[in-house]
């Protein structure tokens, strides 16, 4: 069983950076396609990333386009998050979780959901 847990969140001018991590216990974690998600106060989870299991493909959602990228070092059993840019419209809890198959971008293709790291932007 892998479980997950998220840290590297905080206050943020905008425009600037921030770099979540993703912290998994259990071996099997290198064989899972990992995934970002966020949810802003009274918003829907929304997915934001995910990277395959040996870190080769990458894909992002068109709002993070060019300013997110997502690495993962399976030695240490983390996945990263680097956020530039970042404007208010991009605060709340994010949150990683493992996909359940390798193109999972919707919230029922994950599980293992961690408990979350809050990011809050000021203007």
């Amino acid at each position: 069983q892998v479980q997950l847990i998220e840290s590297g969140g905080g206050l943020v001018q905008a425009g600037g950076s921030l770099r979540l991590s993703c912290a998994a216990s259990g071996r099997t974690f290198i064989v899972y396609t990992m995934g970002w998600f966020r949810q802003a106060p009274g918003k829907e989870r929304e997915f934001v990333a995910r990277i395959s299991y040996n870190g080769v493909s990458t894909y992002y959602t068109d709002s993070v386009k060019g300013r997110f990228t997502l690495s993962r070092d399976n030695a240490k059993r983390t996945v990263y998050l680097q956020m530039n840019s970042l404007p208010p419209a991009d605060p709340g809890v994010y949150y990683c979780a493992r996909g359940r198959h390798p193109s999972a971008r919707v919230f029922n293709g994950y599980e293992g959901w961690g408990q979350g790291t809050q990011v809050t932007v000021s203007s």
